[in-house]
């Protein structure tokens, strides 16, 4: 059974139509990465999956069980978590009360000890966080806030974390060290879906690739395969294949 089974989805804002009849599949234990250019949909992809839009049409499952249209706090509470692009810390709430937030979207362990021991396994994660808990959200740096939208999303317990656009803004070496905890959060069995524009660094951590472009799904395949591809290497890669791809 995939964690997450997407069928046939249609967004549209208004009267314009976003994502069309898109299909993808996560399965338990990977990371998934979808990738397309600005205005693609990508984000409109990860917000429905989370509940935050409706879709027209089309079916989500997690796990077997049909989330189609139901609101985000619903969905958090059934393992999905949502990194939204932004970050989205509440920057006058202190680091710890951030963290303390993201695990009200899980519905159960939310006695003191247990929160306690997830809180010290997201610092283990993020360990720059530690001595900043009692600081605002807003005086950490923009590399700082992302580690905290991650670690704030893992306070969740979630089965599947949909991650969008992490590196954004980052400089290169803060870009390194998120990747590297993505890795090490799918070592600790949470699956994910990660939405990024840079392709590269993401086709190296990922399982499987979708490319997305202009709301459809023109491309899918193991990440090494997708990356091979002539397509993908001019437009996301910035180079040329003088092989044809397999």
């Amino acid at each position: 059974m995939s964690a997450l089974t997407v069928t046939g989805l249609r967004v549209s804002y208004g009267a314009v139509a976003v994502l069309h009849e898109v299909a993808l599949d996560v399965r338990p234990g990977e990371i998934v990465s979808v990738i397309g250019g600005n205005g693609a949909g990508k984000t409109t992809l990860l917000k429905t999956i989370a509940g935050v839009l409706r879709p027209v049409s089309g079916r989500i499952t997690a796990d077997g069980l049909d989330i189609t249209g139901r609101p985000s706090w619903w969905v958090a509470r059934h393992g999905i978590a949502l990194v939204p692009e932004g970050r989205g810390v509440f920057g006058d709430q202190s680091v710890r009360d951030n963290l303390r937030l993201g695990a009200l979207a899980r519905s159960s362990g939310r006695d003191a000890g247990t929160l306690r021991s997830d809180l010290d396994a997201a610092l283990a994660l993020f360990p720059a966080l530690a001595e900043k808990l009692e600081l605002p959200a807003a005086s950490l740096s923009g590399g700082q806030q992302q580690m905290l939208a991650v670690a704030r999303g893992l306070m969740a317990r979630p089965r599947l974390m949909l991650l969008d656009e992490p590196s954004l803004g980052l400089a290169p070496i803060l870009v390194r060290e998120i990747f590297a905890a993505i890795q090490r959060l799918r070592e600790q069995g949470v699956t994910i879906l990660l939405v990024e524009q840079m392709a590269a660094q993401a086709l190296a951590l990922a399982d499987r690739a979708f490319v997305l472009e202009r709301g459809r799904i023109t491309l899918e395949g193991s990440a090494e395969v997708v990356g091979r591809n002539p397509a993908v290497l001019e437009a996301y890669l910035g180079r040329r294949s003088s092989a044809p791809s397999s």
